[in-house]
């Protein structure tokens, strides 16, 4: 999805017809917040995810996909990676998962 995490908190917001008001209280968020962080100036914390899916009815998983994969998108925005960078990120990361697999 070409949005960031709180684009699509807005957007999921919007689609159910829920004010920011009604969304932060299902939340225990002040709306303040939620405004922050659906306009990108504060991070959506993991620990409401499982919340987040039971309020809009989705998949758990995919939804902590959809929140990492933002994280991981802007922290590549901030330390300006290339993508040679990235590419041996990927090396080390799939080194640690073999790693795993033999020790496990």
């Amino acid at each position: 999805m070409e949005t960031t995490f709180g684009e699509y908190i807005r957007l999921l917001r919007n689609e159910h017809e829920l004010t920011l008001t009604q969304l932060a209280a299902k939340l225990n968020l002040d709306s303040a917040n939620l405004s922050k962080i659906e306009n990108g100036k504060r991070d959506f914390d993991e620990k409401r995810l499982p919340k987040l899916a039971k309020i809009f009815n989705l998949n758990l998983t995919e939804l902590r996909n959809e929140y990492l994969t933002d994280q991981i998108g802007k922290q590549i925005y901030e330390t300006n990676c290339t993508k040679q960078l990235l590419q041996v990120a990927e090396e080390k990361a799939e080194y640690r998962r073999l790693k795993n697999i033999k020790t496990a």
